[in-house]
C-alpha cells in the first residue's frame, strides 16, 4: 500500500517540476533527491518481505470400481404367442448390476428381479409375434435384450444375451402341417377356379349351340376348312351333349354316331340296328312301353303283354306274338289254358279292379276307362 502512495506523490512532485516556474538545478535537485527515497524504499520493502509456505498438492482421483454383473441362466421358459395354445421355449443367460447399495441385500432378491424384468421385456414381444416366425423372434429378442435397462422398483438393471427361442417338436410339427394344407388348400383352389373358369367358357360360349362350336373350331384351326365342314355332325352332337338336349334336327343327318337309344333299353340284348333305331314288332313295342312308363318292375306290364301277345295270337300273328312273348318273357297262350278265353268267347278277360285306379281329383279325366286301353 505504501508502495502506491509514493508514487501517487512522485508523480504530483513530477508534475509541479515539470510546469512550476523554478530555476533547473533546483528541478534536478528534486528529482535526484526522489530518485533516492524510492531506492531506500525499495531495498527496505523487500528485506521485510514474509515467505508463504507452498500449498499442499492434492491427492489422487481414484475411480470407484463398479461391480461385477451377476448372471443366472433360465432354460425353456414359456411365453405366450399371438396364436392360442402356442407358446414359445425362452432361454437366455441373465445379467443385472445392483443400482447404488442396496440397505439390506437379504431382504431384496435381485436374482429374481432381474429374470421377472428380462421375461416382462420377452413378453412384452413373444405375445404380438406368430409362433411360425420363432427364429425371426429370437433375433429381434436378441437386440432388444441385449441393453442394460433397470427394473420396475429401479433396484437394478438386467441384460440378456445367449437368447433361443422355439417350439416344441409336437407344436412344430403342427404348424408344418397346418402350412402344408394351407398350401394345398390355395393351390386347390387356384385349380378349381381355372377349371371353373373352362367350364364356363366351354359351355356358355364354345359350346353354346353348333353354330358357335363351329366358330370356335375355326378360330383355332383356321386352314382346315374342309375338315371342319365334315366334322359339323361331331360338333353339333356335342354341343347338344354339353347343353343336355337332343341334337337339332337340320343337324341329325350330318351326326356320325348313332343317336343314343333311351335309358331301359339297353338291358335288352339286340334291340335294334346299329344306328339304335327299332326294327321289329318287339323293338317298336318295347319302345311304346317306355314311352308309356311301363316299367319293367310294374305288374301291369305283364299283364298288358300277355293280352297283346293273345290278341297277335288270334288274328294269326303267331310269329310276332311268340317274338313278343320272349322278348319280355311271358308266357305264350296254350290250348286248354284257362287264363286265355276259349273259341267263342271274348277275346279278352275283364280286367281286375285295381288295374284302373280311381281318379284323384277333377283334373282326371273321369271318361277314361278300361275301354280305352290300347291295343284293347
Amino acid at each position: 500500500m505504501a508502495v502506491y502512495f509514493l508514487l501517487f506523490c512522485g508523480l504530483i512532485v513530477a508534475g509541479l517540476l515539470l510546469f512550476a516556474p523554478l530555476p533547473v538545478w533546483t528541478r534536478v535537485a528534486v528529482g535526484l533527491s526522489l530518485a533516492a527515497v524510492g531506492i531506500l524504499f525499495a531495498r527496505a520493502g523487500g528485506g521485510r518481505r514474509s515467505y508463504a509456505p507452498p500449498l499442499p498438492l492434492p491427492e489422487p482421483y481414484v475411480p470407484v470400481p463398479r461391480p461385477e454383473p451377476q448372471e443366472r441362466q433360465v432354460m425353456r421358459i414359456r411365453l405366450p404367442s399371438a396364436e392360442d395354445d402356442y407358446d414359445f421355449l425362452f432361454s437366455a443367460t441373465v445379467r443385472w448390476t445392483p443400482i447404488g447399495v442396496v440397505d439390506n441385500p437379504s431382504m431384496v432378491g435381485l436374482a429374481g428381479l432381474a429374470v421377472e424384468a428380462i421375461l416382462d421385456r420377452a413378453r412384452s414381444v413373444t405375445e404380438k409375434r406368430d409362433p411360425a416366425r420363432a427364429s425371426l423372434v429370437q433375433h429381434e429378442l436378441n437386440g432388444i435384450l441385449g441393453r442394460m435397462q433397470p427394473d420396475r422398483e429401479r433396484y437394478l438393471n438386467a441384460m440378456a444375451d445367449s437368447v433361443t427361442l422355439a417350439l416344441s417338436d409336437s407344436d412344430q410339427e403342427r404348424l408344418d402341417r397346418l402350412a402344408g394344407i394351407r398350401k394345398e388348400k390355395a393351390v386347390w383352389e387356384h385349380e378349381r377356379k381355372h377349371e371353373q373358369s373352362k367350364r364356363d367358357y366351354l359351355g356358355e360360349d364354345v359350346l353354346k349351340d353348333p353354330g358357335s362350336a363351329v366358330v370356335w373350331y375355326l378360330a383355332r384351326n383356321d386352314d382346315q376348312v374342309e375338315r371342319a365342314v365334315k366334322d359339323i355332325g361331331l360338333l353339333a352332337q356335342l354341343s347338344s351333349a354339353a347343353n343336355n338336349a337332343d341334337v337339332p334336327e337340320r343337324f341329325q343327318h350330318l351326326v356320325p354316331f348313332p343317336v343314343p337309344v333311351p335309358a331301359g333299353s339297353a338291358a335288352h340284348a339286340g334291340d335294334g340296328e346299329a344306328n339304335g333305331r327299332p326294327s321289329s314288332a318287339a323293338d317298336h313295342f318295347a319302345a311304346f312301353l317306355r314311352a308309356a312308363g311301363f316299367t319293367e318292375e310294374d305288374p301291369k306290364r305283364v299283364l298288358y303283354v300277355q293280352r297283346n301277345v293273345l290278341f297277335l295270337s288270334k288274328q294269326g300273328k303267331g310269329e310276332v306274338a311268340d317274338d313278343l312273348a320272349r322278348r319280355f318273357d311271358v308266357p305264350s297262350p296254350a290250348p286248354g289254358d284257362p287264363r286265355f278265353p276259349r273259341p267263342g268267347e271274348p277275346p279278352f278277360p275283364p280286367p281286375p279292379d285295381d288295374l284302373y285306379p280311381p281318379p284323384d281329383g277333377p283334373e282326371d279325366d273321369p271318361g277314361h276307362g278300361p275301354q280305352d286301353e290300347p291295343g284293347l
